[in-house]
């Protein structure tokens, strides 16, 4: 079954960016034992991306070739960005919900990763197409910044496991109740 999942890292108060903007604040746990493969699993198992313009730029701005080669990638902007031949990235004004669909039938089986930010997995949560967040929570404490979701989700989030790493890293894995049910997913 194709589900839509949220992987993001946060501060334990919440934030996915600090008050600049930056991220210089996560990757001090990039060398955590065994966090980078975890994530190279959950890549492995993604068909496709979304991710809006911000974090588009910031992917961009690390130079070197497209991370996620083996993903169709679409870009939630209404600005004309760069894009590179060849690595399936493509530019959408289009509704999530018309994406979306489009992103399940790409990722032939295999899962559909919503990159971020949290305003674009909130849109997709509105229209009940958020199936689980995987929230890797780092301990430290940002005090603001861009926050891991901007709107309210309604009902109890189902705790589907949790992951401790080294450097008291750990990994939260909820299932998102949906209002209008998972009638996007595939079995």
């Amino acid at each position: 079954m194709t589900l839509t999942r949220y992987l993001v890292a946060a501060s334990i108060d919440g934030y996915i960016t600090d008050t600049e903007g930056s991220l210089d604040w996560l990757f001090q746990f990039n060398d955590t034992e065994g966090l980078l493969a975890h994530v190279d699993t959950f890549v492995a198992g993604t068909g496709a991306i979304a991710m809006g313009a911000a974090t588009y730029e910031f992917m961009l701005g690390q130079g070197g070739p497209w991370p996620y080669p083996d993903q169709r990638t679409w870009v939630f902007t209404h600005r004309d960005l760069p894009v590179a031949p060849g690595t399936g990235v493509e530019l959408t004004q289009d509704p999530v919900e018309e994406v979306h669909a489009r992103m399940v039938e790409a990722a032939a089986g295999r899962h559909v990763w919503l990159v971020g930010g949290g305003d674009l997995v909130a849109q997709f949560a509105a229209h009940g197409l958020l199936d689980e967040i995987w929230l890797g929570v780092a301990p430290v404490v940002l005090g603001g910044g861009t926050p891991v979701l901007p709107r309210r989700l309604t009902g109890r989030l189902e705790v589907l496991g949790v992951t401790q790493f080294a450097d008291g890293f750990l990994e939260l894995r909820y299932r998102v109740p949906s209002g209008r049910g998972h009638g996007t997913r595939t079995e």
